[in-house]
C-alpha cells in the first residue's frame, strides 16, 4: 500500500484554501487542514475528500500566537509521517491606510502573513531532515508588483512575503523548494456587485478575472515541479501588468 504524501494547507477549509485543498486531494495528497476556527470544511471540499477517500484531519491553531514548530510536530505525530508540502494560504486582510496604520495593524498583519509562513516553513524543513526535500508554496497577491494606497499593512506584509521567495529559496538551497503564487481577484466578497465584477474583468489584460481553480492548479504544479524554486507565478488575468490607483473593491 502506497502512503499518500502529506500536505499542510493553512486556511484550508474555506474559500481559496478549500479550492487548493480540493485540487491537492485530487492529486493524491493527504491533508492537514489548519484554521483558527474549530469548524468543518466547506461542503464541496468535504465531498471531494470523500470521493477521493482522502486521509485528512482538521487542526485548530492560531498562527498569530501559536508556535509553528509545535503545530508541525502535532501534525507529524497524528499522521505518522512528516509533511512533504506546505501551502501558506492563511492571511489577515485589514482595511487601513497610511493615516490609520499603527504598530498594532502592522504587527497583526506581519505576524500572520509573514512570520507564521516563514516559521512554518522552517519547522517543515527541520522535520523533513536531509533525506526529504519538501515544497513550500506561499499564497501572495498580484498587488506586490504594482501596489496601491489601500490596505497598507496587508500590502506591506505580502510584499515582504514575496521578497522572501528568493531569499528563502537561496537559504534552503537543496533542503527545500520555496515558491509563491500571486492571485488576482478570484473570490469576491459582498463588497462587490455583479456589475462591478463584469467591469473589473474588462480591465484585465486577458479580459477576465482568474478562477480559484486556476490558482489551485498553479499550487499543484509548484508542489510537483522538482526543478523549480525561487519563483512566483501570477494567476491574475494579467492584473500585475497594470497599475491600479485603488483596491479592486473601490474601482
Amino acid at each position: 500500500m502506497t502512503t499518500a504524501p502529506l500536505a499542510i494547507v493553512t486556511g484550508g477549509k474555506r474559500r481559496l484554501g478549500a479550492e487548493i485543498a480540493s485540487k491537492l486531494a485530487d492529486a493524491g495528497y493527504a491533508l492537514a487542514l489548519v484554521s483558527h476556527l474549530d469548524s468543518q470544511p466547506e461542503e464541496k471540499l468535504l465531498a471531494t475528500l470523500q470521493e477521493n477517500e482522502s486521509e485528512w484531519h482538521r487542526f485548530t491553531f492560531d498562527l498569530s500566537i501559536g508556535n509553528p514548530a509545535h503545530l508541525v510536530e502535532t501534525i507529524t505525530t497524528h499522521f505518522g509521517r512528516v509533511p512533504q508540502l506546505l501551502v501558506n494560504n492563511a492571511a489577515m486582510f485589514g482595511q487601513d491606510d497610511w493615516e490609520s496604520m499603527s504598530v498594532e495593524t502592522l504587527e497583526a498583519h506581519f505576524r500572520l502573513n509573514l512570520f507564521a509562513p516563514l516559521l512554518l516553513a522552517k519547522a517543515v524543513v527541520d522535520a523533513a531532515g536531509a533525506d526529504m526535500r519538501p515544497a513550500i508554496v506561499n499564497i501572495l497577491d498580484q498587488r506586490v508588483a504594482n501596489p496601491h494606497r489601500d490596505q497598507i499593512s496587508y500590502t506591506l506584509s505580502k510584499q515582504a512575503l514575496a521578497a522572501s521567495v528568493r531569499s528563502m529559496a537561496a537559504s534552503f538551497a537543496g533542503r527545500a523548494r520555496y515558491n509563491g503564487v500571486a492571485p488576482g481577484l478570484v473570490i469576491s466578497t459582498d463588497d462587490y456587485s455583479a456589475e462591478q465584477e463584469v467591469r473589473l474583468a474588462g480591465m484585465m489584460p486577458l479580459g477576465a478575472l482568474p478562477s480559484p481553480s486556476a490558482v489551485a492548479d498553479a499550487v499543484v504544479y509548484l508542489a510537483k515541479a522538482q526543478d523549480v524554486t525561487g519563483q512566483i507565478i501570477f494567476v491574475d488575468g494579467g492584473a500585475h501588468l497594470k497599475s491600479f490607483d485603488r483596491d479592486f473593491m473601490h474601482l
